[in-house]
């Protein structure tokens, strides 16, 4: 089978063409900042986005006529399970106007794979986009009834880390428990229990561990005086949440292979905030494994963070008590989105369907 990924960043959109579980061509495509800073909506970036990746495509020679089906990131969508789903008319809307309220440029890739299919033919796919909530109604209650907790989860790199684990294990990923940790620009902590992430932290919401650009869970008190002292707008203190917190804020970097060489050349506060970060990993890893009642098969760490050995070892050493740790280092969203077409395409997995109905959207019964 001949499929094409599409990942869209922020100023880059990642392609990738498989044959089966074969890659054979993958480039970042990167973008003029200035030219996306003309577009008032990340939709009408699409017509350009689209243009500069054909564009690289004519310049490597990669032929798209042939391919089965094109793969977007996904996002902007209302809360979904995890899974594979078609991309039609009703997904295309919601991500065109960011149905969900979060704009990301991942919302470009249900469109981008929709127009590759329209003028190539084949399939169009997204595979357990940032929208996927699996969460259980217990894990959703705050002590705020008019706060509910809501999955923001790295779900497509967690699951596929979880999947090949099964894998190793001779299992399937819906027989198995584990504890899965993205750790990259940001960290996200799930239980995943028979196939469906149950609990995790919410990285928009900031949630959970500390990360290079997030400031993490924080003393609430503190956070609403902050709020209303009058230092800070409310736009200044949501990046502190999820832009310009964690190492950027206490180091003013987002760089952990900068902040580790701060800390070895001996600045002491690097060190601690490097080791505070770790600790809250370690913290949450405990808290996903209470969740899943101690039956724990793995405890999985991936992201672009993994490949520190001495993070992994530190994880390690205080985590093995709960179950063997194993680190799949980088990313394998690329990989992910192609193995999730293909398993549609052969049908070993059920091809779901998009209706823009929340699976979640409160609970049955509230008291009043």
């Amino acid at each position: 089978m001949k499929i094409f990924t599409i990942n869209p960043g922020s100023t880059s959109t990642k392609i990738a063409l498989f044959k089966d579980d074969r890659c054979i061509f993958i480039k970042n495509v990167k973008h003029d900042a200035a030219e996306l800073a003309n577009y008032k909506t990340l939709s009408e970036q699409l017509p350009y986005r689209k243009e500069t990746i054909l564009n690289i495509l004519e310049d490597e020679n990669i032929k798209l006529e042939g391919c089965d089906a094109f793969v977007g990131r996904g996002g902007g969508l209302l809360a979904m399970e995890g899974g594979v789903y078609t991309v039609n008319d009703t997904m295309l809307e919601h991500a065109a106007k960011c149905a969900n309220g979060v704009m990301h440029p991942a919302n470009l890739g249900s469109l981008l794979a929709n127009e590759f299919c329209e003028q190539y033919g084949g399939l169009a796919f997204v595979v357990n986009p940032p929208d996927v909530d699996e969460f259980e109604d217990i894990a959703r209650v705050t002590g705020i009834k008019e706060i509910k907790r809501t999955s923001h989860i790295h779900a497509l790199n967690q699951k596929e880390t979880a999947e090949r684990h099964a894998q190793l294990l001779g299992k399937k990923y819906s027989d198995c428990n584990f504890v899965v940790c993205h750790i990259g620009g940001g960290v996200s902590v799930a239980a995943h229990r028979l196939g469906r992430m149950i609990d995790g932290n919410d990285i928009v919401g900031g949630e959970g561990p500390m990360a290079p650009t997030r400031a993490g869970a924080v003393p609430a008190d503190q956070l609403i005086r902050l709020c209303f002292s009058g230092k800070y707008s409310q736009k200044d203190m949501l990046d502190k949440c999820t832009k310009s917190g964690g190492f950027v804020d206490h180091l003013g970097t987002s760089d952990a292979i900068e902040v580790l060489d701060m800390a070895e050349k001996g600045n002491t506060y690097a060190k601690l905030i490097w080791d505070a970060m770790v600790y809250q990993i370690i913290k949450q890893i405990g808290s996903m494994a209470a969740a899943l009642q101690g039956k724990v098969d793995g405890i999985l760490l991936g992201g672009g963070m993994a490949h520190n050995r001495g993070l992994v070892q530190t994880i390690t050493e205080a985590c093995s008590f709960i179950a063997p740790v194993t680190a799949y280092p980088g990313e394998f969203e690329m990989e992910a989105m192609a193995a999730g077409a293909e398993r549609a395409m052969k049908g070993t997995e059920e091809v779901k369907v998009y209706t823009g109905k929340p699976v979640w959207n409160g609970f049955e019964k509230e008291c009043i």
